[in-house]
């Protein structure tokens, strides 16, 4: 359903040994311009139909109600002058906003 890059994979370790969680949970929400954003949170245990993916001994839990949006998306970490951030690098995105807040598809 979703693979990391090994800056991913290496940013969610630190944050997760950081934070005392077991993983991060990926989640959608209606927001922004163009209609859906991601949302990370720390997560201790999966919720009834969260998808589970391990990678590289890292836990992500996708939120059932997002998992159909999410498949086949790579979660990449990049570091520039302005920002550090996670990507979402999503096939099944149609469309973003401007600033990049915001995606449809």
């Amino acid at each position: 359903a979703l693979t990391m890059t090994p800056a991913a994979v290496t940013r969610v370790k630190d944050i997760l040994t950081q934070n005392k969680a077991e993983g991060l949970k990926i989640s959608l929400k209606t927001r922004g311009c163009n209609g859906l954003t991601y949302v990370l949170d720390y997560c201790n245990k999966a919720e009834k139909f969260d998808e589970v993916v391990e990678q590289d001994g890292v836990k992500i839990f996708i939120d059932s109600k997002a998992l159909m949006t999410i498949i086949g998306t790579e979660m990449d970490f990049v570091t520039n002058k302005l920002a550090s951030e996670f990507v979402f690098n999503n096939p099944n995105v149609t469309g973003t906003c401007g600033c990049g807040e915001s995606f449809s598809v």
